[in-house]
């Protein structure tokens, strides 16, 4: 391999392990982040020289041209989960993506991969899957042949999901959830990174490709899982859907009347609208099989990244031996 692939949002959980994977083949890799300085730890994923963090500001014209300049191939992993200041799902998602695809049709990019969500909805219940949606139509009008990967709920080591409640389970005998009954198909983040890295490649047909773990479960199936793995027992306690946007709104307004300090990260309405859909793979659709990937299986990771919740860390297969040998 060889050549030099920008990738906006490099420094994220699903950016790192695309930088590494590129990194691995060969490409020179340029990290476009908003705090490149914080990403210096992406620097040993190559020879020297050869993944290098910048600065980008994906709302900014000229930011984004700058950081994609000379480069064979894009990448953006450029997403939010919740708004805070100026990270607005409406920037960030919706208008991001067609800025970065103008900026490499104009520079004769080769190849431009976009992370999207499975979900993205111009019609959706939540301004999040609308966004996402704005995003894909806004990339698709500059740069029709770009490829378009759509996971569902990413895990792994630095994921947001499991290691939340898992969390939670350690603090709290109840564990409430939105949506329980509502489906998903968790994909693992290596997974996900090596689709986008065969993209890059050219391995990978231009338009939509949903990717989706070998499960589909429910939330509360999920955290049944994740309950299992930590070798805890919680009460997970299902929400209804209107009861939930009562108790989003005071934390949204909370984080309205101090001007973003403080951050919702529990709640919002939003988040509550999302999780009404079922976040699976759709019948029919290209995915990983067609990329040659073989899903990876939440047992197959889980305890490898969630071990320090359970009540004896890693020490928990050790004791469960001496428990027996006392026995």
């Amino acid at each position: 391999m060889g050549g030099l692939v920008t990738v906006y949002g490099g420094s994220g959980f699903i950016g790192r392990y695309i930088v590494r994977g590129l990194a691995r083949e060969g490409w020179r890799v340029r990290i476009a982040v908003r705090r490149p300085n914080e990403a210096g730890f992406l620097r040993t994923c190559g020879v020297v020289g050869q993944v290098e963090p910048v600065l980008c500001n994906v709302r900014d014209d000229a930011s984004v041209a700058t950081a994609l300049a000379g480069a064979d191939a894009v990448v953006n992993c450029v997403g939010i989960l919740t708004e805070r200041g100026r990270n607005r799902f409406g920037p960030v998602q919706g208008e991001a993506p067609g800025r970065i695809a103008r900026a490499a049709a104009a520079a004769g990019v080769g190849r431009l991969v976009h992370l999207s969500a499975i979900g993205a909805d111009r019609d959706g219940p939540s301004r999040y899957a609308r966004s996402k949606a704005e995003g894909e139509e806004r990339l698709v009008a500059h740069f029709p042949a770009a490829t378009i990967l759509r996971p569902s709920i990413v895990f792994g080591p630095e994921d947001r999901f499991f290691n939340r409640f898992a969390a939670m389970a350690r603090l709290t005998p109840v564990l409430p959830v939105v949506g329980a009954g509502t489906r998903f198909q968790p994909v693992h983040v290596g997974d996900v990174a090596a689709a986008a890295v065969i993209a890059v490649r050219g391995g990978a047909e231009a338009g939509v490709h949903e990717l989706g773990g070998p499960e589909v479960l429910t939330f509360r199936a999920c955290l049944e899982r994740m309950l299992a793995v930590i070798e805890r027992r919680r009460l997970i306690l299902g929400l209804p859907f209107a009861l939930a946007r009562v108790m989003a709104a005071p934390l949204e307004l909370a984080q309205a009347v101090t001007l973003g300090l403080v951050h919702n990260s529990v709640l919002t309405r939003d988040q509550v609208a999302n999780l009404a859909r079922d976040c699976i793979v759709t019948p029919g659709r290209r995915g990983l099989a067609g990329l040659g990937i073989t899903p990876t299986a939440l047992d197959a990771v889980l305890p490898a990244y969630l071990w320090p919740y359970r009540p004896s860390g890693q020490f928990a297969a050790i004791r469960r031996s001496a428990l027996g040998l006392h026995r």
